[in-house]
């Protein structure tokens, strides 16, 4: 078995069976299983893909896990050399997966590698990440990847060959199985967000490499598998923190004050935007109450928080 496909879906039925559509069109040199683990779906999810694609492992929770804890009972089972995580708002293109795994096979100190995220107008997205660190907050992301393109390199610079990189986006990556039982599953304190980044790090640490591949192209329907704001970015919050706690713990107080002000302040940022609009820029009134419910939910102690319509 070449690669095991792994897919975590909840409650996103036509996303899915689009997604596997991809898979089946677009892989044709590669011997590949399918585990799809539901957590806890009530749109049919399951029911599609069973008759639909009935040979396709399918692991079906109760509830909603999280994406580690999905991925990890999906590790545990799978037969293949690489494990392809993949969202379910993901469309592969013809070779992509091919060219990932024939990098891998030439890089055995690749321990994950990734390929270019498109939206679905073939503009680029982010497809890989910097390991957070004080730079991140003490000087605009942006601005450190426009005067320190080396450290912190970008979308918006054009790669014509493969490169070495901190993280890969979890949207679209191939792992290799031996470096994976090296390091270890997915840290199940993540619920989701951080759960790649984590991974890279402890496979960095370990001596392994992350490459992204400029040439494989996947299109990425972002943010339609995770779930709807404020959620998603008290989610995104609380598994930043988990990171900055067990990786810096020395200076984690420094980074949370830090990152909280920030909160603030762009509350405060979006607050006078509303003013100076008169409230009809919508993009900037529901950055300032997404940004309003980050501090209420600070203010809370920074709870864990389950997307809408969870279970739990």
């Amino acid at each position: 078995m070449d690669i095991s496909i792994i897919i975590v879906n909840w409650n996103t039925k036509n996303l899915l069976i689009s997604c596997i559509d991809s898979i089946y069109n677009n892989i044709s040199n590669l011997h590949f299983e399918i585990i799809v683990v539901d957590n806890g779906s009530q749109d049919g999810s399951i029911t599609a893909v069973k008759e639909k694609y009935p040979n396709i492992i399918l692991i079906a929770n109760n509830k909603n896990l999280g994406f580690a804890v999905a991925n990890n009972m999906a590790f545990k089972l799978m037969k293949g050399k690489y494990a392809l995580l993949l969202n379910t708002d993901c469309i592969l293109t013809k070779g992509a997966i091919e060219e990932l795994f024939n990098f891998m096979e030439k890089h055995p100190e690749a321990g994950i590698c990734c390929g270019q995220l498109l939206n679905m107008d073939g503009s680029k997205q982010n497809s890989f990440s910097s390991f957070p660190s004080i730079f991140f907050y003490l000087i605009n992301e942006s601005l450190l990847k426009f005067i320190w393109p080396s450290k912190f390199p970008s979308k918006y610079k054009s790669y014509s060959f493969p490169i070495k990189v901190d993280s890969c986006i979890g949207a679209c990556m191939l792992i290799r199985k031996k470096a994976l039982k090296d390091v270890g599953y997915f840290d199940e304190d993540y619920f989701f967000f951080f759960e790649e980044t984590d991974m890279a790090y402890r496979m960095k640490k370990k001596g392994w490499e992350i490459y992204f591949i400029p040439s494989a192209y996947i299109y990425h329907a972002q943010g339609k598998s995770v779930g709807a704001k404020p959620y998603s970015r008290m989610m995104f919050y609380k598994s930043r923190y988990i990171f900055f706690k067990k990786h810096y713990p020395n200076i984690y107080r420094f980074f949370y004050v830090l990152i909280f002000l920030r909160v603030i302040i762009n509350t405060i940022i979006n607050f006078m935007g509303i003013f100076l609009t008169i409230g009809l820029n919508k993009s900037i009134k529901n950055k300032f109450l997404t940004y309003l419910n980050l501090i209420i939910w600070h203010i809370k102690g920074c709870p864990q928080v389950y997307p809408k319509g969870n279970k739990e």
